[in-house]
């Protein structure tokens, strides 16, 4: 069943993917354009690196309500971290740190989240209840997140089909992470309490292709609310990945959605290499049931080492211990994503849980790399009397670090014979991804006793609809009829101007190619020559359409308007090039024709288009270029 290789990222074919039963969805986290934070007043989306004061916390696990601790929290609470927040004191109250209860969810955070679950086609639930998500990673001071699902049973078209959206949460963002090092973990806390949604779709993407164009257009449906943060950080994507014969396992944090092909690709393969692995495994009769592995202590061993990581561990006094994992030769060696073998995966789990997090973290006899020498390795053999088929991890650190170390070595070596583990995984620069934590389960959400049940209105839905914009997918359909290029279409259909090209259209009944270049193009031509087009605004737009709408301004005249508009900082009738009479053409023309002299001879084959283009780089909106090409041809005529 195993034998398919994975093949290049590129050469990879849908074909392919169904071989290894594919399958992804999205878990897509998007911050709501908001004055406040969710559950207090304090200001957001106020970013800075600055701190007035620090806090240190430690995160403790605690039961559900049926008494079960949740895997990820036991598994936070293994790494014994510190915990130290910056706090700056513009951007966060005792809320945030958990001194004092929440306030009411933010009203104008729920009208946002609840009108994009309109345009999912969700249904929007009754009632809202808030929960609390439990996180021991330190990323919310308080050790939970407070979260609330407000719509379910959704859906967005994608090709010939329509994609589910299972259902979608509000819930308060979480710290920015400043650095993990050993046992401590440093965040700011400038985002935390920012209102978010967060939309999880079935795994119905059978491609990594799939997965980005799909990604895509959950992006297009939120930005054509106007309603949502942008940029880095503002979106964040989550992916679950599977093949067949393997479990769910959650790619957390891509950044952005361009790098999603290449880690989902990643994870396919490593899953599918990791089950391999176990039916080589099996092969060797390894299971679960006769799995064996040993460890020793061996710092006395290596006291005279070269290698410089193990040289230093030395010298700072560190113990050195050795696992002998039986029958496992040349395991560690085993592929898994691109460039990355089966050693990463405990290396990871050394890294995260033990806190070991100077890379590299072990070494082990099936590397192919220079290390310790032939030599140590053999007394290492002979003291744990490995034998040849066996493979030997050496770790190093404090003597409680190295016992977590070992511990964590044998078991993520022991699941290798089960096959896939369940976990969450950070994505890497390189397209491949890393172990970041169990991956959580039920037990980790419970009811939130401080907040009240909120009903939610079909007078409040009746609000929310009236300013919501129309379904982008709808507007993209308008617009290939109305047949406006191509390259205006899709970012038109998210735009802000949206409705005012629909007014010009329907209702002043300008020509639609003309207004969607104007709103689309123009700006961006603008930009391009140094004009502030963050200063545009619907008002500017508006008076300069409708002006060409009732014939004040001529077709030519349209950009030059819209820059003088700019600059100016408003509409007024000065703004508009007035018309060039027949004797200024005719100075003009001989003013021109004057400066042509000193042009090269070889362009005076196409003399009348130079002269032309000369004319109309200082006349442009005051007169058509047909009128000059004309006036020109007829000049010439005369002259031969």
């Amino acid at each position: 069943m195993y034998d398919f290789i994975f093949k290049p990222f590129d050469e990879m074919t849908e074909e392919d993917y169904k071989t290894v039963g594919f399958k992804s969805g999205l878990e897509i986290h998007q911050q709501l354009l908001t004055d406040k934070k969710l559950f207090c007043r304090c200001p957001a989306g106020k970013y800075s690196k600055e701190y007035d004061a620090e806090i240190l916390r430690h995160m403790r696990p605690t039961l559900s309500e049926m008494g079960v601790y949740d895997g990820t929290a036991l598994m936070e609470f293994k790494t014994k971290k510190n915990i130290i927040y910056h706090i700056k004191r513009e951007t966060v109250c005792t809320y945030e740190m958990d001194d004092t209860p929440p306030f009411l969810i933010d009203e104008d955070a729920l009208d946002i989240a609840i009108g994009i679950g309109i345009l999912y086609n969700c249904n929007v639930v009754d009632e809202l209840h808030i929960a609390r998500k439990q996180y021991l990673d330190g990323s919310i001071p308080t050790g939970f997140q407070r979260t609330a699902i407000y719509a379910l049973d959704g859906w967005i078209p994608y090709k010939d089909r329509k994609v589910k959206v299972v259902q979608m949460s509000i819930e308060e963002d979480s710290c920015r992470e400043v650095s993990d090092i050993g046992h401590e973990r440093v965040y700011l806390t400038d985002r935390l309490g920012m209102p978010l949604i967060e939309t999880v779709t079935e795994p119905a993407m059978c491609t990594p292709q799939e997965v980005a164009e799909v990604a895509w257009q959950c992006s297009k449906l939120v930005r054509s609310t106007q309603r949502v943060r942008r940029g880095m950080g503002a979106a964040r994507e989550d992916v679950n990945v599977s093949v067949e014969g393997g479990t769910r396992v959650e790619i957390k944090g891509v950044p952005q959605i361009s790098l999603i092909p290449l880690l989902t690709y990643n994870e396919a393969m490593r899953q599918w290499n990791l089950l391999r692995l176990r039916e080589e495994l099996k092969k060797r009769a390894i299971t679960s049931e006769t799995f064996k592995a040993e460890h020793f202590d061996i710092t006395n061993l290596l006291k005279k080492v070269h290698y410089a990581p193990l040289k230093y561990a030395v010298e700072s006094g560190m113990r050195t211990h050795c696992v002998v994992l039986k029958g496992y030769k040349d395991l560690l060696h085993w592929q898994t994503q691109t460039d990355t073998y089966f050693s990463k995966e405990i290396s990871d789990r050394v890294r995260v849980i033990a806190c070991l997090t100077s890379i590299p973290n072990l070494i082990h006899s099936d590397s192919k790399s220079d290390t310790i020498t032939s030599s140590d390795w053999q007394k290492v053999k002979k003291l744990t009397n490995a034998v040849d088929n066996d493979t030997m991890v050496i770790v190093w650190g404090s003597e409680e670090d190295v016992q977590m170390a070992v511990s964590e070595i044998i078991i993520r070596a022991k699941e290798a014979t089960i096959g896939i583990p369940s976990e969450t995984r950070q994505a890497m620069s390189d397209g491949t991804n890393g172990f970041e934590r169990i991956l959580p389960g039920a037990d980790r959400m419970y009811p939130d006793t401080d907040l009240p049940p909120k009903k939610v209105t079909q007078e409040r839905l009746d609000k929310i609809k009236s300013w919501l914009p129309e379904q982008f997918w709808k507007r993209i359909e308008w617009y290939k009829k109305l047949g406006i290029p191509s390259d205006t279409i899709d970012e038109l259909s998210v735009s802000k101007y949206a409705e005012l090209f629909k007014k010009a259209v329907n209702d002043w009944k300008v020509d639609p190619t003309t207004a969607a270049v104007f709103l689309i193009q123009y700006p961006k031509r603008l930009q391009k020559n140094g004009c502030m087009v963050e200063w545009i605004n619907d008002e500017m737009l508006t008076n300069v359409l409708k002006a060409y709408s009732d014939g004040k301004i001529p077709k030519d005249a349209l950009f030059i308007t819209l820059k003088n508009v700019v600059e100016l900082g408003a509409f007024t009738e000065e703004v508009i090039p007035q018309p060039l009479n027949p004797e200024d053409l005719e100075e003009e023309i001989k003013l021109q024709s004057e400066q042509f002299k000193q042009i090269k001879l070889y362009y005076s084959a196409n003399k009348e288009k130079v002269l032309i283009g000369l004319l109309m780089n200082k006349l442009r909106g005051r007169i058509p270029a047909k009128v000059v090409s004309e006036k020109i041809g007829l000049k010439n005529g005369a002259r031969s």
